[in-house]
């Protein structure tokens, strides 16, 4: 059996000692870095999966996708709170006050204020995504994480896998939040589009709706995001992911959500699968699938409700097999760290199992 290439980053390491503010309660972040450890403990324990290091992209590539006020608010905005005095190198930036749609509702002005902190909350949609010292160098290189395993694939890899920390799926073109700074497998399918794709696929298996990627790619007609996850009428992110969002302009028709009750089990996440599949394979990709990768849709997720066992994975894994197309599959959730290391090792190997030898071509 030949091996399935990792890519990781040690940076990740640097985005620690978070805190998030959760029902009016100061409280550890469930994101942090022993979610990336214990995965790469289990796929190194596996044996059948070689590691290595990302690549360096630069910022062109996350500049296809996010404004340029957020890229250099996100990296600069710590150095600026240590010298304004804001944080003395321990406390966790997350904004205080944000720039809701009616806040702003009828006044011209869009001036920001000059402090990067007091900024912070026109760009931060939440209080759960804090910022410490090491935050921007972490996600520029979960970006780099991204890439480099897209190149694996490109070059001839039926699958890579990109263990990305910090994760993306929640980050828009000018928005952060849901512990999510850049969009990783937004930036995967712009690369691949700029490569000369004409139709690139996502296909988002997070428990939380990937509301960022919806965004980014919800006027463009060749690129499709597809999401299986919570009803957002009681998970986070709750203000999309509904079943009637499509998309609009040249985007209508290319996003499809696929709302979950509580306690979706295996049978009815198959069933909600198949569908979106389906869905995929009408596209007709000409490029490699990219996969938000989420394991929060375990049965003992901390921040989760749906039912999903760790041999269930395997037989969902298979299935995404069955399309036939080489899979760039990106970390985006999973909280229970007790078990995403075996959750993991189920989805990739039944995954890897399931590709025909010739899914390295497109």
């Amino acid at each position: 059996m030949s091996s399935t290439p990792v890519i990781y980053s040690t940076a990740h390491l640097a985005h620690e000692g978070l805190i998030e503010l959760q029902d009016g309660v100061v409280m550890p972040c469930y994101e942090m870095p022993q979610r990336a450890i214990a995965i790469r403990q289990a796929l190194k324990a596996e044996g059948t999966y070689r590691f290595a290091t990302p690549l360096e992209h630069g910022l062109d590539p996350i500049l296809a996708v996010h404004d340029v006020e957020l890229v250099r608010l996100l990296e600069h905005v710590w150095a600026d709170a240590v010298e304004a005095g804001v944080t003395h190198g321990t406390r966790a930036l997350i904004p205080d006050t944000f720039r809701t749609a009616a806040y702003v509702h009828g006044q011209a002005s869009s001036q920001l204020p000059d402090s990067g902190p007091a900024r912070l909350g026109a760009f931060c949609f939440d209080t759960a995504t804090p910022i410490v010292a090491g935050t921007y160098e972490a996600a520029r290189a979960a970006v780099d994480v991204a890439l480099t395993t897209a190149e694996r694939v490109l070059a001839g890899d039926r699958l890579a896998y990109g263990i990305c920390r910090p994760p993306g799926h929640h980050a828009g073109r000018s928005l952060f939040g849901g512990y999510c700074f850049f969009n990783n497998a937004a930036i995967v399918a712009q690369r691949l589009v700029e490569g000369g794709a004409s139709r690139v696929a996502i296909l988002d298996l997070d428990y939380h709706h990937g509301n960022g990627t919806q965004q980014i790619f919800w006027e463009r007609g060749d690129v499709l995001y597809v999401s299986l996850h919570a009803d957002p009428r009681r998970a986070y992110p709750y203000f999309s992911g509904h079943a009637a969002e499509k998309g609009s302009g040249a985007g209508a028709g290319t996003t499809a959500n696929f709302p979950l009750a509580a306690r979706t089990d295996v049978e009815g996440y198959a069933a909600a699968l198949d569908d979106a599949l389906r869905r995929i394979a009408d596209f007709a990709p000409d490029a490699p699938l990219v996969l938000s990768l989420g394991f929060d849709t375990f049965e003992r997720d901390p921040i989760g409700d749906l039912a999903l066992r760790t041999a269930d994975y395997a037989r969902l894994a298979r299935m995404v097999g069955g399309l036939g197309l080489p899979v760039v599959a990106l970390q985006e959730g999973g909280y229970a760290i007790d078990a995403i290391g075996a959750n993991a090792v189920s989805f990739l190997n039944a995954l890897r199992d399931a590709l025909p030898a010739t899914a390295g071509k497109t």
